[in-house]
């Protein structure tokens, strides 16, 4: 360790405290990495002895201490203990990661599979493995790709079951949580207009063109292309911003305190 500089070090410890890992394993991680933090944790996790060091019996005892006492899944109050054993709040964004490495159906619910798939593939058999998993979670979230399945998961897992689309208010609540990491400009404005003008539940088209109208078009719309194939409520957002001044000159205006 005396021979890598201040900035590698740091890199070397953080790895070691999150994983787990030795020093050995955790240098050659971070070095065929090319010292890339993130990249080190995806290589690490997807290590097939990370993957299969997990005991079955202790996976057993952790789903039973949260699982609904009349029915084999963990339900709202078992989510609750979870995440108050991991010292982490109900509404944080990394529970909906959580969700998504779990493969979960459905918001608020595991089924005894998706909770011990889920942390079976995380190499998590205990709950301080969980905690010290917690971090890596959350950075996920700032790897596009990941990012992208996560949002496009989150469709799925919000809406009520049976349903094809997501209720308004669900659909606003997730997006002022997914856009609060992935920080767009224009997402209250989209929020308000919905309320405003649509004020009906979002099809999964709509959900998955808004990721991607974000992702391309900058905030003061200067690249928006009215011949593109966006969905018409996008469309009719983009007349939305430019009648209501919010987007003035090439500007964006803030405008958030008038609605």
């Amino acid at each position: 360790m005396h021979k890598l500089g201040r900035g590698h070090r740091d890199k070397l410890q953080q790895f070691m405290t999150i994983t787990g890992a030795s020093e050995k394993v955790a240098h050659q991680t971070l070095k065929a990495s090319d010292w890339n933090l993130e990249g080190a944790f995806d290589v690490f996790y997807s290590l097939p002895q990370v993957k299969n060091f997990t005991d079955s019996r202790h996976l057993e005892e952790l789903f039973n201490r949260y699982k609904d006492p009349y029915s084999d899944m963990i339900l709202v109050d078992g989510i609750t203990l979870l995440c108050n054993d991991l010292q982490v709040d109900p509404q944080d964004i990394v529970t909906l990661v959580v969700s998504w490495h779990m493969k979960a159906a459905t918001m608020c619910e595991f089924s005894k599979q998706e909770f011990l798939g889920g942390l079976q593939a995380l190499g998590i058999d205990s709950l301080e493995k969980f905690r010290e998993r917690i971090p890596f979670l959350r950075s996920e979230l700032k790897d596009e790709q990941k990012f992208f399945e996560i949002y496009n998961f989150a469709f799925g897992w919000a809406k009520e079951k049976g349903q094809k689309s997501l209720a308004l208010d669900t659909a606003i609540g997730m997006w002022q949580l997914l856009f609060a990491e992935k920080q767009w400009p224009l997402v209250d404005h989209w929020c308000q207009f919905l309320q405003a003008r649509h004020n009906k539940a979002i099809s999964r088209d709509t959900w998955s063109q808004l990721l991607e109208f974000a992702r391309t078009v900058g905030p003061t719309l200067s690249d928006y292309d009215a011949e593109g194939a966006w969905p018409y409520l996008i469309d009719e957002f983009v007349e939305y911003l430019n009648e209501n001044g919010i987007i003035e000159n090439g500007q964006l205006n803030d405008l958030s305190h008038r609605r």
